[in-house]
């Protein structure tokens, strides 16, 4: 026995030397790491060979030589566990069969991810507090990283929005409701779902991710029917309206009444809805004296009431899917109608209208020219019978009434401010009112017409005189006329002074004064003695004129540089100075027509030589003498019939 235990190890150890050996079959590597070394080396006998089963990790490992490697990058989320299967051969005889184990340890390397990046849910308004209002499946995100815990944080984009969700809990991304929603206030909230996979944000590796949330609230129907006017005293309670109305006594109006504070009129409370509403009486129409339009509240008479009453209406407005209903007062008294007078609310109205206005023409309102007047008298007892109320002026032919509008009745010829006197009279309770309407008739041009017939009379239709302004085409043809009417002005300007000033154009300009027709008169140099000798009219001969003829012996006739040193007019010898001290000239000649033209050159009217005409018509001239002297302002005073010389035909014209 002793010798078998001795020869057992020794047995074992040969046998061992003759198989296939490693000495570790378990590993453990991190994923992602790359690693150049060999994962483990092989023992194999002499004469065998080591090879990778079919078992092994598909290209997970290599053998080079008797060492075996890892022959790719470990991935946790890939492949958890690789096996690699090692087969020792004697040929094609497979002596050992080993197995090696590679468990790849997790990382955090992967961030989470929502499997959506924005969603909307609907939550109607009536939800209850402390409701999921969405589950914790909905909201998670996934993680590849199959050991990391994740955590959740939501935050408002919405102001205010976190006051009504949060999170279940930190690991629990459920939304819950916290208070109750208010559609008037706040209709859609924004969130931001953010997840991290660790729970401290500045710990590496750490990764991150985010989603966006979105409320929408949807109305619910949570209040009555309302109706208005009412106040409000809060988000729920409206403290409705009642209504009042008056109608006359023996009369049945025809229309809709008029009720204060206004027509029977409801609305839903929750105007997101906003469901019709119907109208019906719950109490007080026992005697079918009035109805009500279901569809609109309009409260109406059936009949008429004989005598004074008041009537108290319950009126019921219902929601049209049956939902919702609230109830309101109507009161209506009947009073005699009898001595009501309307009113009207001004006793001076003012209005506008442009002269040449024709027939129909609306008058303006003074305040407000674009608008047409509108003159308007109410009932005060009786708003119902506003509608009954007629209007008619009494004093004023011009004018008419046209309803309330104020039309002309005639052509407006004149300028000027018409008054007139409308009478308002309602016809129910046959009471007047009277009051005044001042209009002023202006110079400015009426309104153009839209359409206006030929010169058979047609119609016409007159557009608002609000605005004057004129088009480019009106501007284009005034600025034509206007440009015309400036050249003939130019044209008959320029006649008048050729006509009036040529001659005196063409003397200044040094050339010969040509005979004219027709001299100016100046009466200071014609005395009352003095007479001119008639003389036949020369025919015109061609060529030069020949120059003139002094009347009487005397000094010669000054040149032009002399007519500037002629010290006093004439008008000083007639007043007994020496004529030697007078330098002026006074000539004269024949004119063709008949009489003679003198011509007078004086310091005492210009510095420039200043020519003067003297016409004497041939009645006046017979048996005047010709003869006259140079510084003599009693040229004719001892000239008597016969005396001088008769000057030549053809000494008609002076030249200087």
């Amino acid at each position: 026995m002793r010798t078998w235990a001795l020869l057992l190890p020794l047995l074992m150890a040969t046998a061992q030397a003759q198989v296939c050996s490693v000495d570790k079959t378990v590993f453990e590597v991190k994923e992602n790491t790359n690693s150049s070394e060999p994962l483990l080396d092989i023992y194999v006998p002499e004469g065998q060979q080591v090879t990778l089963g079919p078992s092994s990790t598909r290209f997970a490992f290599r053998i080079q030589g008797t060492q075996l490697f890892l022959n790719v990058t470990p991935d946790y989320e890939e492949n958890s566990m690789l096996q690699a299967q090692l087969e020792c051969k004697s040929g094609d005889t497979t002596v050992t069969q080993l197995r090696v184990f590679v468990s790849v340890l997790d990382v955090n390397d992967n961030a989470p991810q929502f499997p959506y990046v924005a969603r909307v849910w609907k939550v109607p308004e009536d939800t209850k507090v402390n409701t999921t209002i969405i589950p914790e499946t909905e909201l998670e995100a996934q993680d590849l990283d199959k050991d990391d815990i994740l955590f959740y944080i939501l935050q408002e984009v919405t102001l205010g929005a976190s006051d009504f969700f949060s999170l279940m809990g930190t690991n629990r991304p459920a939304l819950r409701l916290d208070q109750p929603l208010d559609f008037e206030k706040c209709r859609n909230m924004t969130f931001q779902l953010l997840v991290r996979d660790t729970q401290e944000e500045n710990v590496e590796p750490s990764h991150t991710a985010t989603a966006t949330l979105v409320l929408e609230v949807q109305p619910a129907d949570l209040r009555p029917p309302w109706f208005l006017p009412c106040t409000y005293s809060d988000a729920y309670v409206c403290i409705q309206a009642q209504y009042q109305g008056t109608v006359p006594t023996g009369h049945k109006l025809p229309g809709a009444l008029v009720l204060q504070p206004g027509p029977i009129y409801a609305v839903d409370g929750d105007w997101a809805i906003s469901q019709p509403i119907v109208y019906s009486f719950m109490k007080g129409h026992e005697d079918g004296t009035f109805s009500i339009d279901a569809s609109t509240g309009n409260l109406t008479m059936s009949k008429s009431v004989p005598s004074p009453k008041t009537f108290l209406l319950v009126v019921k407005g219902e929601q049209a899917d049956h939902g919702r209903y609230s109830v309101t007062q109507v009161m209506v008294e009947a009073r005699d109608a009898n001595g009501s007078l309307p009113r009207f609310p001004e006793s001076l109205y003012r209005g506008t209208v442009a002269r040449g206005s024709g027939v129909g023409v609306a008058v303006k309102d003074a305040a407000a020219p674009s608008q047409p007047l509108r003159i308007r008298a109410q009932d005060p007892e009786f708003p119902d019978l506003n509608s009954a109320i007629t209007y008619q002026i009494t004093n004023n032919s011009n004018f008419r009434m046209d309803g309330e509008a104020v039309l002309t009745n005639a052509l407006l010829v004149h300028t000027g401010v018409f008054y007139a006197e409308v009478e308002a009279k309602n016809t129910v309770t046959s009471g007047t009112a009277t009051t005044v309407v001042e209009i002023q008739v202006s110079e400015q041009e009426p309104a153009p017409t839209a359409g206006t017939s030929g010169a058979g009379g047609g119609s016409t239709t007159n557009k608002p005189s609000g605005d004057q302004r004129f088009s480019a085409v009106e501007m284009a043809a005034l600025g034509g006329v206007l440009g015309a009417l400036l050249l003939l002005a130019l044209i008959a300007l320029m006649v008048l002074v050729h006509k009036l000033y040529g001659h005196r154009l063409k003397c200044c300009s040094g050339k010969a004064l040509e005979p004219q027709p027709q001299g100016f008169d100046n009466q200071a140099f014609v005395s009352e003695e003095a007479n001119w000798a008639p003389a036949p009219s020369p025919s015109p001969r061609p060529g030069r004129p020949p120059t003139p003829e002094p009347v009487t012996p005397g000094p010669t006739s000054p040149s032009p540089a002399t007519l500037h040193h002629v010290p006093e007019s004439p008008a000083a010898a007639r007043d007994g100075e020496d004529p030697a001290a007078v330098r002026s000239i006074l000539t004269k000649e024949r004119r063709p027509e008949g009489g003679y033209k003198a011509v007078w050159f004086g310091e005492d009217i210009g510095a420039e030589a200043d020519v003067v005409v003297l016409n004497e018509p041939a009645s006046e001239a017979d048996g005047a003498g010709d003869s006259g002297s140079e510084g003599s302002g009693d040229a004719g005073s001892d000239a008597g019939p016969g005396r001088g010389t008769e000057d030549p035909p053809g000494a008609d014209s002076i030249y200087f």
